[in-house]
């Protein structure tokens, strides 16, 4: 067992294995889990959270290690997750984002955290939005949050990040694919990186056009910047850093920051209690009531309606099982 009280602590001294342990807490989905949870609510909500996504080959990990240069510049704390795809065959992944962000490796001011997504689709990992907090209450001052780089499937950053930024690059193909799948809605700030090439103008252009061909918006309303960037030699990083404090002025202004991290609690408790609402069902199985109630709906008897009805019931009634057990249903 884990001295939670003790290790919390630690983690708010800037102990980095104190961070390591309680992320790997929420990894593992320890049982002590809540503890841990409650320990840490009382200390999160000041961390400002940005969202990279983008296509592979983008330069997300460049672009995440020179803006944790800008910021650590600037004197702020910063805490990164880098998810990457877990393997369908070893459910390992390769976590390199920790070899490209090297050069932080060594700063005590930077917490860098690999985090693989187990399979979770939306480009996240399942235990991100948890890991969040616990660089949050950690005293990170701003968290970057890498996604897989999946593409068009990955917009669930939209929902854990309070400003996301959108990386394109010249002659990917990306143009075209911003216009697809939500790319519009869930970009803040859009980054066309790797500038130096040709056709970046093009595409800072193309982006230009099929925002402009968005919804509609009032006077006042946030639009999204593009800013051109070359990340492997810092260039255009402090215009998107620029950007990124407009956006948050922009929210506290409006109101939108409260909403959005009011959303995303709300999304966090949902999801946490779909999930054990779900393993409740799945030790049903146990009791082959599922596999029952799925034979009389393939035999007729039962409509997928209320089949789902007498599963829920199980789930609240007490009575449930033993009419179960005694052939009453």
């Amino acid at each position: 067992m884990v001295d939670v009280p003790e290790l919390v602590a630690r983690a708010r001294e800037g102990h980095p294995r104190a961070v390591a342990r309680l992320i790997s807490l929420v990894e593992g989905a320890s049982p002590q889990l809540r503890e841990v949870m409650a320990a840490l609510a009382p200390l999160t909500g000041r961390a400002y959270i940005v969202g990279l996504t983008g296509s592979p080959g983008v330069g997300k990990s460049t672009t995440t290690s020179a803006l944790v240069s800008a910021y650590r510049r600037a004197g702020k704390r910063v805490g990164v997750l880098a998810v990457d795809p877990s393997s369908p065959f070893s459910g390992g992944a390769l976590l390199g984002d920790r070899v490209r962000m090297s050069d932080h490796a060594s700063d005590p001011g930077v917490y860098i955290r690999s985090m693989a997504t187990r399979g979770h689709l939306g480009g996240l990992a399942w235990a991100a939005p948890q890991a969040v907090r616990v660089l949050d209450a950690a005293g990170c001052d701003v968290i970057l949050v890498e996604t897989v780089g999946v593409g068009q499937s990955e917009v669930e950053i939209a929902a854990q990040a309070d400003t996301s930024v959108v990386l394109l690059a010249p002659g990917m193909g990306d143009g075209i694919q911003a216009a697809k799948a939500g790319i519009l809605e869930i970009g803040d700030v859009y980054v066309v990186n790797k500038a130096d090439r040709d056709g970046a103008d093009a595409t800072a252009r193309e982006l230009n056009h099929m925002l402009g061909l968005g919804e509609a918006r009032a006077p006042g309303d946030w639009r999204p910047p593009i800013v051109k960037t070359v990340a492997a030699r810092g260039e255009g990083i402090d215009e998107v850093v620029e950007a990124l404090e407009k956006h948050r002025a922009w929210m506290e202004e409006h109101g939108a920051l409260a909403e959005r991290r009011l959303r995303r609690a709300a999304g966090e408790v949902e999801t946490i209690a779909v999930t054990t609402l779900r393993e409740r069902i799945a030790d049903l199985h146990g009791d082959h009531l599922t596999g029952t109630l799925a034979a009389r709906v393939v035999a007729g008897e039962l409509d997928v309606y209320t089949a789902a009805d007498e599963l829920r019931a199980s789930l609240t009634d007490p009575s449930f099982k033993a009419r179960f057990a005694s052939g009453a249903l």
